[in-house]
């Protein structure tokens, strides 16, 4: 056999090493779940500023309502953690009643179309 072992059988000369430290101990489940409610409320909250943003960036006007709107929203999620109270118009972990979401979908399709239109009138 090309190969020896050594007779005593392998050894490791240095513990395992990891990148970040294991922690002490796991998160409670009521923990997991007003973590789970912050990852939605920032991902609400970045989804309302990505719509404004583009908005903006594409020349789209949006109404007054929509302006309003968005900042209505963000400044509810920021504050309450949703933005609806009756939970029958929407999901109970959400941030967003149904029709919320709706409105948001339709001011980011606006903004997008001014996107494409910006695209076509460049390659003409």
């Amino acid at each position: 056999m090309a190969f020896k072992t050594p007779s005593k059988g392998m050894t490791r000369t240095k513990g395992l090493q990891t990148r970040k430290p294991l922690q002490a101990k796991p998160l409670s489940p009521a923990d997991q779940i007003k973590a789970q409610k912050n990852k939605i409320q920032a991902a609400t909250i970045r989804a309302l500023e990505k719509a404004r943003r583009t908005a903006a960036e594409q020349g789209v006007d949006l109404s007054d309502w929509e302006t309003e709107f968005l900042n209505g929203v963000t400044e509810r999620v920021k504050t309450y953690g949703r933005a609806f109270a009756d939970p029958d118009k929407g999901a109970m972990n959400g941030t967003l009643s149904l029709r919320q979401g709706v409105k948001l979908r339709e001011i980011r399709k606006k903004a997008q179309k001014g996107q494409q239109t910006e695209e076509e009138e460049e390659n003409e």
